[in-house]
C-alpha cells in the first residue's frame, strides 16, 4: 500500500505538470490567434543618408566634392605661387643684392658721365668708340655713327 501511493502521488506531480506546460501552449496558442486579428505590416525601406550610396541628389553631391577639390587645388597652387614669389623677393632683398644694385647703378652712372663728357663736354675727344650691349658709339674726327644691332640702322 504504501508504494502504491507513492506512485499515485509520483503520477499526480506528473500530472500536474502536464496540465500546467498545457496550460501555458494554450495560453500562448489563443494569445498567437488574438494577435493574428490585429496584425498590420509595411514594406520595410532603408535609404542612405549618403547621397553617394542613395543616388537622391547625387549629382549636386558630385559637382559639390568636385568644386571642393579645384577650390583645394587652386589654393594649393596659389599658395606654391606666393611662395616661390616670396622667395624672389628675399633673394632679392638680401643686403648683398642692394650692395650690388648700388655698385652697378653707381659704376653705370659715372660711365655715362665719363662718356657724356667725353662726346659733348668742353674737352670732348677727337676719336673714339665704345660698344654697350647693343648699342656701338664711333667718333672720328667730325663725324659721328651710332649703330644699334637691334635695328641694324647706321645714323
Amino acid at each position: 500500500m504504501l508504494q502504491i501511493k507513492k506512485i499515485l502521488k509520483r503520477t499526480a506531480s506528473i500530472i500536474g505538470h502536464i496540465i500546467g506546460v498545457a496550460a501555458v501552449c494554450a495560453f500562448l496558442i489563443v494569445a498567437i490567434i488574438l494577435s493574428l486579428g490585429n496584425v498590420s505590416a509595411d514594406e520595410m525601406l532603408f535609404k542612405f543618408k549618403n547621397p553617394s550610396f542613395s543616388g537622391n541628389a547625387a549629382s549636386s553631391h558630385y559637382l559639390t566634392i568636385e568644386n571642393q577639390q579645384f577650390n583645394r587645388d587652386k589654393a594649393i597652387k596659389e599658395e606654391i605661387q606666393a611662395y616661390k614669389e616670396e622667395l624672389a623677393r628675399d633673394s632679392n632683398n638680401t643686403t648683398l643684392a642692394r650692395f650690388i644694385r648700388n655698385l652697378e647703378s653707381r659704376i653705370y652712372a659715372e660711365l655715362s658721365r665719363q662718356l657724356v663728357d667725353n662726346m659733348f663736354g668742353e674737352t670732348k675727344s677727337e676719336s673714339g668708340s665704345f660698344t654697350l650691349d647693343a648699342i656701338e658709339w664711333i667718333t672720328a674726327l667730325m663725324e659721328i655713327k651710332l649703330h644699334l644691332q637691334s635695328t641694324n640702322q647706321t645714323w
